[in-house]
């Protein structure tokens, strides 16, 4: 059965440390409209610049947002980087101490450049090389000295040398000494490297890599996970699927295939560290193995319609198991307000929309889709009736405004609802003041009322391209003809 506000309530606020490859990722969007005329590549030309945390800081953010205590242990540079990614950490609530700094080697840093939430170029910046000696007794010392106040540990593997052989030998000894869970997001083909650990959860491609099983149908999945039990040790192998959802089998036989929560698809990146992160806050909280696979896959679900590394919260995760449309539209200024004040103490990346939504037709899910993909939730103001007789004449709106908001608040990208009755949302946006203000392209010679009210906060205003073919008031005027769609119709 699907976890449910019980399961959430029983979690607690349990301490996982998370070992392993920290990670700065840093995201540049801009546009790419021509061929640069000294070699045959794109021209991208720069915008906007922002950073997050990645790697096993990302892991730890995920476990931080669903309300766990975590604590990072890896390695830094002595370089801006390394001093960012701890700023970074610090304010996500992420405990740093174990953030240790080594001179001359850099902090990794992957930089990615976007147009329109498609990457365009990854430029790395690290080391893969296996830190010194004294490095490696530094980190072995301070797991020692402090494994016995968490109750899980993840070990977060991105291959950049980090958890070498002998790190690893000493972590997964030390933990199941103790009867210590330890969670490996694993790398490479060589898993017997984590002999002894609790599980492991690889993504197909990875469990194919590792196995030399070609993951077609049940009967190889199964063949897959066995051999990962067999050869690493372990007590159970969990293994994401994409679309197909997620996989986990226990040494004693028991195994299951979850369907995918996933209801839109934006970006993979980072999923992973959802998937690992909720699965070691259930294990640590006192949930079984089926209920931590289960709440992890409710979890990647959201994370996947996003873009970039994210964290999913509790909250995220209750609303995920309501039923569709609870608890989404705020019936008032006070619902607003006390709305806003708590996603601003939790530094939530705050979308915002507005529209008719007359008619709800493809291009609209197209478009609600993209705009939430640019932050960790999206608020969509909609007009309501008088607004939209004053801008559209008397026979609009066809659907009241409750039956539009009603079905807004069916769509899962759609976070909250809030009607508005002036001409315009400018005071809706003041009032909001969101970091990501987005409109469709065709508002680009109109101009987009809030513009500068967001970019003078530090906002950003992002413009999607409309579905070729949608119009709400084409599609009204085709109903009343009785006839087919013509076939130059716009969003």
């Amino acid at each position: 059965m699907t976890p449910n506000h019980e399961t959430l309530d029983r979690l607690g606020s349990p301490s996982v440390l998370v070992l392993g490859d920290l990670i700065l990722d840093r995201y540049v969007e801009g546009e790419v409209d021509r061929v640069s005329p000294e070699a045959p590549v794109l021209v991208f030309r720069s915008g906007f610049e922002s950073f997050r945390l990645g790697g096993a800081c990302n892991v730890a953010a995920n476990i931080v947002a669903a309300e766990g205590r975590a604590t990072c242990l890896g390695f830094l540079g002595e370089d801006e980087p390394g001093a960012r990614l701890r700023d970074l950490c610090a304010a996500a609530g992420i405990q740093t101490d174990g953030l240790l700094v080594v001179p001359g080697r850099p902090t990794t840093r992957k930089t990615r450049f976007v147009r329109r939430t498609h990457q365009v170029l990854r430029v790395d910046e690290e080391s893969r090389d296996t830190p010194s000696e004294e490095s490696r007794e530094l980190l072995r010392a301070w797991f020692g000295d402090r494994l016995e106040s968490f109750d899980a540990v993840v070990l977060s593997d991105y291959g950049k040398g980090v958890l070498s052989e002998d790190v690893l030998r000493f972590v997964i000894q030390e933990a199941a000494e103790k009867g210590i869970p330890v969670l490996v997001d694993p790398k490479g083909r060589e898993y017997s490297r984590y002999r002894g650990a609790t599980l492991v959860t690889p993504n197909k491609n990875e469990a194919e890599e590792a196995t030399g099983v070609r993951i077609d149908g049940p009967d190889s999945l199964r063949e897959a996970a066995s051999h990962l039990l067999e050869t690493a040790g372990l007590e159970a192998v969990v293994i994401t699927l994409g679309p197909e959802g997620i996989f986990f089998r226990e040494k004693g036989g028991r195994e299951e295939t979850l369907p995918t929560e996933a209801r839109s698809i934006f970006d993979v990146t980072g999923a992973g560290d959802t998937v690992v992160a909720l699965l070691a806050l259930g294990l640590a909280g006192g949930l079984d193995l089926e209920d931590s696979v289960r709440l992890a896959n409710v979890g990647a679900g959201i994370v996947v319609g996003r873009f970039g590394t994210a964290a999913v919260t509790r909250d995220e995760l209750r609303a995920a198991l309501e039923p569709a449309g609870s608890g989404k539209i705020l019936e008032s200024a006070s619902d607003l307000e006390r709305l806003l004040v708590r996603l601003r103490a939790e530094k939530r990346r705050i979308v915002f929309t507005n529209g008719c939504f007359d008619l709800l037709h493809p291009g609209h899910l197209e478009y609600l889709a993209a705009a939430r993909a640019y932050g960790d939730l999206l608020i969509v103001g909609v007009n309501d009736d008088d607004s939209i007789r004053r801008a559209k004449g008397p026979g609009r709106p066809i659907l009241p405004l409750a039956d539009r908001m009603a079905m807004l608040a069916g769509l899962s990208v759609v976070d909250h609802l809030v009607a508005f009755g002036e001409d315009t949302p400018e005071r809706l946006i003041r009032t909001i003041s969101p970091q990501v203000l987005v409109k469709g392209r065709d508002w680009l010679a109109k101009g987009v009322v809030g513009r500068e009210w967001v970019e003078s906060n530090g906002g950003q205003v992002v413009l999607i391209p409309l579905k070729e073919g949608y119009s709400t008031s084409a599609l009204v005027e085709r109903i009343r003809k009785g006839g087919n769609r013509p076939s130059g119709d716009r969003a």
